[in-house]
């Protein structure tokens, strides 16, 4: 829910219907440029609008209010106050005297106490900026134009001891500010998409008929939602000894699901952008992405030559999103069988089957230390060495140096005998896993990626498990640049905004070729049955000088319907 103190301290103080406006039901998180959005179009009350609004109860113009009369309106019309509330209000001494209300000084303290806050905050705010100065030097955030290759790191995901504390969340890397003074322009572009019904769900993926005699490799992954919104996947490194046709394609992975129990992730939309690398890591180029679309199924074909290319997951997060859903109760993990043992409940069981299916990247049916390793990673932050593999192999179910599914079972029932049937620690293992207290997997998307080559073996290899990285964001950008309709703002021909439509998936990019920072306000309000990853309707965004930053990813609510996609972009003065 959105906290109004933030605006009370801003100087305004919003009714719960214009609270209602910005805060919908698809409303997870608001951010410093949605919220000067707000502040600009809900201006702070004057005098003049309070005495006003007095004078249409005091139609005597005698300057008071009986505390009756001000308690029966108070707790019967409108957003109603309780009886609380209105007693604090007449309880105070500044503006009450004699059972009367005297609403010009009750007016003339709420101003002061409105620009008392507004000081008081932005007092705070000075003090913030030099300690960030002092301790981070008062410099502005750049990224390089080269590819940076990421560095396999622990999840900021919860431990798995039972005295675990939620990791700190991730704050948002832009620096808070206001609209330059130098944005002299007053500009906007409107954008306009019209999709049929069940249109969007083909784009012409048409597999060859050969294809069956062509080489596969294939490996599994997953998307996790972190606890700030944040996605993350494994990352990919294929190699193709020799040039060739290729078909490359990725959908969510269908497990077997209990009965009852829905498949969220299987409407998730998936993507793979597609990067040579050129002699070394730090140089990676966009080669394509999966934009051809058969049902859930995304893919690209073409020609790739020899050498190694990454394969970077992608979903827009209009689908795998934070989304509060009432639970009743919670599953049972574990019991104790007439011996006095604990034993998995059926749930549970099911539930590790699928954990299992999904972190068997390669799907042998069996887990290496490899791939036991980005399940650790994803749920205690650590890493299993060589010799505690060692250990694993003595005490349960193992073939070739690799866990089998009742290995797997055990090592879980073991972690629950270790602290005598407390489920805590099989609960974080879950939850970071994406599910749910009723054992549904709600916060994670798994698929599969398939690579097929004509003229030799091509080999595919999960590296990294986590966030979307700059380059991947770069390529999302090129890519809508590359194939979308580009508009220039009318009299601020530095602004352009591009819009590309693949599929089920609209994406807009914003350019800023000036010199100086631009806030563009987003503006959704006449799109019809659309979902944008920003949870919102009306929004800001910032965008630094000389660059490029995604808007928004659209898709529609409901895929059997039409929708429109009406979107006006607008520069803040």
């Amino acid at each position: 829910m959105f906290d109004c103190s933030v605006l009370q301290q801003a100087g305004r103080n919003p009714s719960q219907k214009t609270v209602n406006k910005y805060w919908t039901s698809q409303t997870t998180t608001l951010n410093f440029d949605d919220f000067c959005t707000i502040l600009k179009k809900e201006k702070p009350a004057t005098k003049t609008e309070l005495l006003e609004a007095f004078g249409k109860i005091d139609t005597d113009n005698t300057g008071y209010i009986l505390h009756d009369e001000l308690y029966k309106i108070l707790t019967t019309r409108g957003e109603k106050m309780t009886r609380d509330e209105v007693s604090a209000i007449i309880k105070q001494g500044d503006f009450n005297c004699g059972g009367k209300l005297d609403y010009n000084k009750f007016c003339d303290l709420y101003l002061r106490t409105s620009e008392q806050c507004c000081k008081t905050a932005r007092e705070k705010l000075e003090v913030d900026s030099r300690l960030r100065q002092q301790q981070f030097g008062n410099q502005t955030e750049t990224s390089s134009e080269g590819f940076i290759p990421p560095v396999s790191k622990p999840s900021p995901r919860i431990s798995r001891k039972t005295d675990h504390k939620p990791a700190p969340a991730k704050g948002d890397s832009r620096t808070p500010s206001r609209p330059s003074s130098a944005q002299s322009c007053k500009a906007s572009v409107s954008t306009s998409v019209s999709v049929g019904a069940g249109s969007n769900r083909n784009t012409k993926l048409i597999e060859p008929d050969t294809m069956k005699e062509w080489q596969c490799a294939q490996s599994k992954g997953c998307f996790y939602l972190e606890e700030d919104g944040e996605i993350i996947s494994h990352k990919y490194r294929l190699h193709l000894p020799q040039r060739s046709a290729v078909c490359i394609t990725i959908k969510p992975l269908n497990l077997r699901q209990a009965e009852g129990k829905s498949c969220h992730w299987l409407s998730v939309d998936t993507a793979l952008y597609i990067l040579k690398e050129n002699e070394t890591q730090e140089n990676l180029q966009l080669v394509s992405f999966t934009e051809q679309q058969n049902k859930e199924v995304f893919g690209w074909k073409g020609e790739l030559g020899s050498g190694v290319y990454w394969l970077l997951p992608f979903t827009t997060g209009c689908r795998l999103k934070k989304v509060k859903t009432q639970v009743t109760g919670e599953a049972k993990l574990v019991y104790r069988g007439e011996d006095g043992e604990l034993v998995l409940t059926k749930e549970f069981r099911a539930a590790l089957l699928d954990i299992f299916e999904t972190i068997d990247l390669d799907g042998n049916g069996l887990l290496s230390l490899e791939e036991y390793n980005f399940f650790e990673l994803r749920t205690s932050g650590e890493k299993c060495d060589e010799d505690a593999w060692a250990v694993c192999k003595e005490n349960f179910d193992m073939k070739k140096n690799e866990l089998t599914r009742q290995g797997f079972m055990d090592l879980n029932l073991m972690e629950a005998n270790d602290r005598e049937g407390d489920p805590s620690d099989l609960w974080v293992t879950l939850l970071s896993l994406g599910y749910n207290k009723a054992l549904e997997m709600t916060e994670a998307c798994p698929f599969v990626i398939d690579i097929y080559a004509e003229k030799c073996k091509p080999r595919i290899k999960a590296v990294y498990l986590e966030a979307g990285s700059w380059q991947l964001n770069r390529a999302v950008c090129k890519s809508v640049v590359n194939k979308g309709e580009a508009k220039v703002m009318d009299g601020c021909e530095n602004i352009i905004i591009y819009t590309y439509k693949a599929g089920r998936r609209i994406t807009s990019v914003i350019e800023n070729k000036s010199d100086n920072k631009v806030i563009i306000h987003v503006n959704n309000e006449q799109s019809k049955n659309c979902l944008s990853n920003r949870g919102l309707t009306v929004f800001a965004v910032e965008v630094a000088p000389k660059s490029m930053m995604v808007s928004q990813h659209v898709m529609p609510l409901n895929e059997q319907e039409e929708w429109l996609y009406n979107c006006v972009h607008s520069l803040l003065r």
